[in-house]
């Protein structure tokens, strides 16, 4: 199978700790792989690695087929890795457009001298991308603190479709979501598979990942213990093998 993404024995130490150990995976363009593991399983240093956060000790990361160096953050959204974060680092006292474009604004010259941002634009760029992923926003003049939290959520994945994210990691995206703001952001997940995104999701929300991950691959102590594909598994297979009450399965 070809991958978009992959990592191949990844090891991360921090000092006398292995976080990670020879942990190998990989996401193909347009499918989603739920990340799962309980609290300390290294599920965050792995994707922290794939997110230039982190530098391996040994291993390598493939991205669309040849070996790449991510030595920051800045690396992987230069590549087209974007990373999600439950905070979704949105500014909440500016509006959609200035979110989307936060950091990299559109400028236009005013009376031929002054350089001034051209609010037009940002905001007609951001509607196309939102209609792209078919997602309603009442009004992108509204603040972001207006927004429901499934809003907030598509505004920082359409921030990354916008500027060319090829592969996206969401951390726990449906975290403090009612039952319908969970459904939309699942839905857009959905949407993020046509649109050719690869995707890794990292949640403790069982049904949210069996809901849109094509596969699961499970972390217990830094290391990976079984890789399934989703519609051969069930719920309580996955959960006795995060506890390490199963035998693992490679």
């Amino acid at each position: 199978m070809g991958y978009l993404l992959e990592v191949r024995n990844i090891v991360k130490r921090f000092g006398g700790l292995t976080a990670v150990n020879n942990v190998s995976m990989g996401v193909a363009a347009g499918e989603v792989v739920g990340l799962l593991g309980d609290n300390g399983a290294g599920k965050s240093t792995l994707i922290k690695v794939v997110s230039g956060v982190h530098r391996a000790d040994e291993g390598k990361v493939l991205f669309q087929d040849r070996e790449v160096d991510i030595g920051s953050p800045m690396d992987a959204l230069a590549m087209g890795i974007e990373t999600i974060y439950q905070d979704l680092a949105l500014a909440e006292n500016l509006n959609t457009p200035a979110n989307i474009f936060l950091g990299r604004e559109k400028m236009k010259k005013a009376l031929g001298i002054l350089n001034v941002l051209d609010h037009e634009y940002m905001h007609e760029e951001s509607r196309q991308v939102l209609e792209k992923l078919d997602i309603l926003i009442p009004s992108l003049r509204n603040k972001i603190r207006a927004l429901s939290g499934g809003q907030r959520q598509a505004v920082a994945i359409s921030r990354s479709i916008y500027w060319d994210a090829k592969f996206l990691i969401m951390d726990e995206p449906t975290a403090a979501l009612g039952v319908a703001e969970q459904k939309k952001v699942l839905d857009l997940v959905n949407r993020l598979k046509s649109h050719g995104i690869g995707v890794i999701v990292i949640s403790h929300q069982m049904h949210d990942v069996f809901s849109v991950a094509d596969r699961l691959v499970i972390m217990r102590r830094g290391e990976k213990v079984a890789e399934l594909v989703t519609k051969d598994t069930n719920a309580d297979e996955v959960v006795s093998l995060i506890v390490g009450a199963e035998t693992v399965r490679k």
